[in-house]
C-alpha cells in the first residue's frame, strides 16, 4: 500500500487534475449535440495515462535535482523508497497505454497529440530546465495541450475554439510558473537550474514577465465568447477574473516579495478552474 502511494505520487496528481479537468472542458465544448459520454470516458483515461506517464518520467530524469531541493527532495526517488529502473518502466509504460487507448478508442489526432505533448515535455522541457530560464515557455506547450486532445477526440479536428483554448491555458501557465519560481528561487538556486528567478535573483524580471503574459491573457480569455462557445455570463466572470489575476501579477511587480509571489500562487490556482467551470456551464 505504501508503495502504491509512492506509484500514485510519481504521476503528479494535484498537477494533472488541470490536465484533467481542461481535457474535459475541451471535450465539452468542442462536443456538438449530446456528448458522448463513452468516448469522454476514453479521452480522459488516455490523456490522464500520458499525464500521469509524464510526471513519472520527469521525476525519473530529474532525481539528482531534487534531491537538492528542499521540495522535492521527499518524493520517491530520492527519498529511496521507489528504484530509478522502476519508476522509468512505470512512466514509460503509462504513457504507452494512454497513447494507445487515444489511437484505438478516439483518432488519430487525438493520439498524435497525445505524443507531442509526452515528447515536448519529457524530451524537450525537462532537459531544458538544466540548460535555460525559457524552459518556463517551452513547458507551457505541453501543459496548454489537454484542452486540444479534448476538443480533437470530439470533432475530429483542431478549430479556432481549441486553440483558443490552447492560448489561455499556454497564457495563464507563465504567470503562474514564474510565481512557483518566484516562491522557491533559492531551491533552484541550490540545485543549479538556471530558472529566470535564478538567473535574476532580485526576482524583478519575473514580475515583469508574470504581468506581460497575464495582461495578453485578458483579450485572449475574451476569445470564446466572440466565438460563441460560451455566453455572457462567461464574458463578463472572465473579463472580473482575468483582470484580477493581471491585477495579482502587477503587485508582484510593486512589491516583489514572497507575499505578492504567493498570492499570485494561490490567484492562479483559483482561476483556471472557475474560468473553465464558467466556460462549460455557459455553453451556448
Amino acid at each position: 500500500m505504501k508503495n502504491l502511494r509512492d506509484y500514485v505520487t510519481l504521476t503528479k496528481p494535484r498537477l494533472n487534475f488541470l490536465a484533467l479537468l481542461t481535457t474535459w472542458a475541451g471535450f465539452y465544448l468542442g462536443s456538438r449535440g449530446a456528448v458522448d459520454t463513452t468516448l469522454l470516458l476514453y479521452t480522459l483515461l488516455g490523456s490522464t495515462a500520458i499525464a500521469g506517464g509524464c510526471g513519472a518520467l520527469n521525476q525519473w530524469m530529474e532525481e539528482d535535482t531534487d534531491g537538492k531541493m528542499l521540495r522535492t527532495k521527499k518524493r520517491p526517488l530520492p527519498a529511496g523508497r521507489l528504484q530509478s529502473r522502476h519508476a522509468f518502466w512505470f512512466g514509460l509504460g503509462l504513457s504507452v497505454f494512454g497513447v494507445f487507448v487515444l489511437e484505438f478508442e478516439t483518432n488519430d489526432l487525438t493520439a498524435l497529440l497525445g505524443v507531442c505533448a509526452l515528447i515536448s515535455y519529457v524530451v524537450l522541457y525537462t532537459p531544458l530546465k538544466r540548460i535555460t530560464s525559457l524552459n518556463t515557455v517551452v513547458g507551457a506547450v505541453p501543459g496548454a495541450i489537454p484542452p486540444l486532445m479534448g476538443w480533437a477526440a470530439a470533432q475530429d479536428q483542431i478549430g479556432s475554439g481549441g486553440w483558443a483554448l490552447f492560448a489561455i491555458l499556454f497564457l495563464w501557465q507563465m504567470p503562474h510558473f514564474l510565481a512557483i519560481a518566484w516562491m522557491y528561487k533559492d531551491d533552484y538556486a541550490r540545485a543549479s537550474l538556471p530558472m529566470l528567478t535564478v538567473v535574476d535573483p532580485e526576482g524583478t524580471s519575473a514580475g515583469w514577465m508574470a504581468t506581460l503574459y497575464a495582461a495578453a491573457l485578458v483579450p485572449a480569455a475574451l476569445v470564446p465568447a466572440y466565438l460563441h462557445l460560451s455566453g455572457m455570463v462567461y464574458f463578463w466572470s472572465a473579463l472580473v477574473l482575468s483582470l484580477a489575476f493581471l491585477w495579482q501579477s502587477v503587485m508582484l511587480v510593486r512589491k516583489n516579495d514572497l507575499r505578492a509571489a504567493k498570492g499570485l500562487f494561490w490567484m492562479s490556482i483559483t482561476y483556471l478552474p472557475l474560468l473553465f467551470l464558467i466556460m462549460v456551464f455557459d455553453k451556448r
